[in-house]
């Protein structure tokens, strides 16, 4: 008998940048497959704006939310890297910082208390400029601004790009990805996941099943409601505008009020995005872009000369406390990696690389232990 140990089956539900991240990580050691209900990448990865924001978007009560972002943070220029040379793909991993633009007095009044909780609590570095420092940076801003709280360590990447070195990549080592195929439950048996079943009644064994469908999780059966992760869609309207590639309107990524600027090497100008419960709708709405264009065009006039490129609706994954759910699901071989809500394109490297080391090792990275589900479970027995 041979004393090669069997390399374990995985079967991933979502082919976003969780559920590619993750079969990229396990590959060289698993057999990996992923059923994906649409098209791989096209949900909120395909939506979302690409901010690595750990620092300025910190608030209280969020600590180990910004201590997993920091270690992700961390970890994406090496991630960036080896997916490149895997991939062929550069997912433009851009350091220019992000400025959060005070366009009055009570604008600067809530940054600058934002600012000292953010550096006392959490000592994350982000800094205080004046009008004129912020208009050194980006000369294209309104006339009259109250200054900007700086964060040099908040960066972006193409999200597109990622999802298309995430696939090359996992591919390319043998990871097995289903489009068009929804999961319908988990197949369970006794207390163990040992595979999943599709809509067609296709019944795909596994050795272990990893739920990471994003805003759809929740509609996976199988399992008990209450032992479902409690992710619901966030609708989020977003556009890109044209700027001129070799004289862009704007360098860093800006936030300002109502509103999130992007800006691409290609000129394209991401700017986002509403935040609406209005389950999986996926109407654009004049209302939703009219808000978006006017608050831009508050911090950048300019703007109102570029074409409008593209329109588009994404629905985050927000969880009951807007953070991730990772880890171990109510079910022996079940993980889950859902719930990232605005966090999945900072989220990927320690999601992939943490929960890979869970479903292979059984080793819990001390960064990912404060988001299982039982934080869900313990409250709802306290009620």
């Amino acid at each position: 008998m041979s004393n090669m140990a069997k390399r374990p089956r995985v079967a991933i539900i979502g082919a976003g940048v969780v559920g590619l991240g993750i079969a990229w990580r396990l590959a060289s050691r698993a057999d990996v497959t992923i059923f994906e209900r649409g098209k791989a990448g096209m949900g909120a990865s395909h939506a979302a704006a690409g901010m690595l924001a750990a620092c300025c978007e910190a608030e209280p009560g969020e600590e180990a939310l910004v201590a997993l972002g920091r270690v992700s943070q961390a970890r994406w220029p090496a991630f960036a890297e080896e997916l490149a040379r895997a991939s062929g793909i550069d997912v433009e991993l851009r350091r220019d910082g992000t400025l959060v633009l005070a366009l009055t007095a009570d604008d600067r009044a809530e940054l600058a208390h934002r600012l000292e909780f953010q550096r006392q609590n959490l000592d994350l570095p982000l800094e205080w400029l004046s009008a004129a420092a912020t208009r050194a940076k980006e000369p294209h801003l309104a006339g009259k601004i109250a200054g900007s709280l700086f964060s040099p360590q908040d960066h972006q990447v193409d999200n597109r790009k990622l999802v298309q070195a995430l696939r090359i990549a996992a591919e390319s080592i043998g990871v097995a990805i289903y489009e068009q195929r929804p999961v319908k439950e988990i197949s369970v048996q006794g207390r163990r996941a040992n595979g999943v079943v599709l809509d067609d009644g296709t019944v795909a064994p596994a050795d272990s099943v990893v739920l990471a469908a994003g805003a759809w999780s929740r509609t996976i059966g199988g399992l008990p409601p209450d032992r479902r992760p409690p992710v619901r869609p966030v609708k989020g309207q977003m556009l890109a505008l044209r700027m001129d590639a070799a004289a862009p309107l704007l360098n860093h990524v800006l936030w300002a009020p109502g509103v999130y600027l992007v800006p691409r090497r290609d000129g394209r100008l991401i700017v986002g995005a509403t935040v609406e419960e209005k389950g999986f709708d996926e109407s654009i709405t004049a209302g939703g872009m009219l808000t978006l264009l006017e608050a831009a065009w508050r911090a950048i006039p300019a703007v109102e000369d570029l074409p409008i490129e593209e329109i588009w609706v994404g629905h985050r994954p927000g969880s009951r406390d807007d953070a991730p759910i990772l880890g171990r699901g109510p079910l022996e071989s079940l993980f889950y990696a859902t719930g990232h809500h605005r966090n999945g394109i900072l989220l990927a490297p320690v999601t992939a690389e943490a929960m890979a080391k869970l479903i292979l090792d059984d080793v819990i990275e001390p960064a990912i232990r404060p988001f299982g589900l039982d934080r869900f479970l313990a409250s709802r027995a306290a009620e």
